[in-house]
């Protein structure tokens, strides 16, 4: 049992909902983002005896926040949830690295003692607001994308792997690999504690990440063509190759099944001071340790989550053996197989439950399911140290390192 300090920064709960295909056809194409984010803020209340007039701040993360996802809907959740006018709320947007930003954020904003109690996590509805609906310069401005070489993720994904000489076979494997432990940990109950089902219009609920295929083998990955490659051919490979001449030529080796498939979720944790869980009778289940931002070129991109691992365990005074659990989000298969030969974590302690690639990624929500997942991981398994990161759009990564206490 780790023992916790009065400047620890402590996570009480944390909850999220299933993940849904970021389609029309997606199981939570009819909630709105705001009431999948209310849905989850009635779910802490309800587990945590919690008073939200004690909440004094709720950060979520969000990457594309425009019509539905705009406006902060951090500040709208709460006053739908019936929070009361006196709780704030805001929205941010480090693309894909969001949500574990707002957990870093707000543990360093309870550190410094700005904050006592607070909740982050974040939310991505895909099958309202599309990817790049935005309209951002990074991706909608010919020239801005001529002089800063933005280029599809895939494509990036398909560079990383050429760079590193990753064969196909190694990718499919891995894609097979995280299929077989996301299956596993649904089958037996790993995402019972955390995950809140969602009612659906016709009755019932939406209680499983519905993304996971099941019966995954090296055959029908083999059988998957490559999804960027078109792409690559458009003008892409060439504003790649202009930063990266070394590649020679892009390899397109990134399939559907090794590539992260878009989903709808959100995620929220409940954190707090160590005088916050003595007043309000809160009981911890781990503390945040440190988090770390980094960042690389924009057309490598898919680096920087690793970066930010690496920066966060040396900050820490740690090694990358003393972590337990690394909760990776899984950015293609490239980008895992680097991770995991750069840090040698193995398999069990690479996402053992499975990752995004097989169960989806919900842009601004991943990182703090991500985070959520860490924890509820080192509680089943006694570990002490995790770690959480992602990789965004234009170069970014963020890494948050957890330590489990209580029993």
């Amino acid at each position: 049992m780790q023992s916790t300090t009065r400047s620890d920064v402590l996570v009480f709960d944390f909850v999220r909902t299933p993940r849904a295909k970021g389609s029309s056809r997606g199981s939570l194409h009819h909630l709105t983002p705001v009431d999948a984010l209310v849905h989850l803020e009635h779910a802490l209340v309800e587990r945590t005896g919690l008073d939200p007039s004690d909440v004094e701040d709720v950060t979520i993360g969000n990457s594309a926040q425009v019509g539905d996802q705009g406006a902060n809907i951090a500040r709208t959740s709460v006053l739908l949830a019936g929070w009361g006018d006196g709780v704030p709320g805001v929205t941010i947007n480090r693309f894909c690295a969001s949500g574990v930003d707002a957990v870093g954020q707000t543990a360093g904003r309870i550190r410094g003692g700005d904050l006592d109690l607070a909740v982050a996590g974040g939310v991505e509805s895909v099958s309202r607001v599309p990817m790049f609906s935005d309209g951002g310069p990074l991706w909608a401005d010919p020239d801005v994308v001529r002089r800063i070489g933005s280029i599809h993720m895939g494509v990036a994904a398909d560079l990383n792997a050429t760079l590193e000489g990753f064969e196909r076979e190694q990718l499919d494997a891995y894609g097979i690999e995280t299929q077989d432990k996301a299956n596993k940990a649904w089958d037996t109950g790993f995402y019972d504690h955390s995950v809140v089902p969602v009612p659906l219009p016709g009755g019932g609920f939406f209680a499983r990440d519905e993304l996971i295929r099941s019966g995954t083998t090296m055959e029908s990955q083999a059988a998957l063509a490559p999804a960027f490659a078109d792409l690559g051919a458009s003008g892409q490979d060439e504003l790649a190759l202009l930063r990266h001449p070394e590649a020679g030529t892009i390899r397109h080796l990134h399939t559907v099944g090794t590539s992260p498939a878009l989903a709808d979720a959100a995620a929220l944790l409940l954190l707090g001071s160590a005088a916050s869980a003595e007043r309000l009778g809160l009981t911890p289940r781990a503390r945040i340790v440190a988090s770390a931002v980094a960042s690389t070129d924009a057309v490598i991109m898919l680096t920087a989550g690793q970066s930010a691992v690496e920066k966060v365990i040396a900050k820490a005074g740690l090694r990358p053996q003393d972590i337990d659990i690394f909760e990776f989000a899984e950015a293609f298969a490239a980008v895992c197989l680097r991770f995991r030969r750069d840090l040698d974590a193995d398999a069990q302690r690479m996402n053992p439950n499975g990752g995004t690639m097989a169960m989806g990624h919900a842009f601004g929500a991943t990182g703090a399911i991500l985070v959520g997942q860490c924890i509820d991981e080192l509680a089943q398994t006694g570990g002490r140290y995790g770690v959480a990161a992602v990789s965004g759009a234009a170069g970014l990564g963020v890494a948050v390192l957890i330590e489990r206490v209580g029993a």
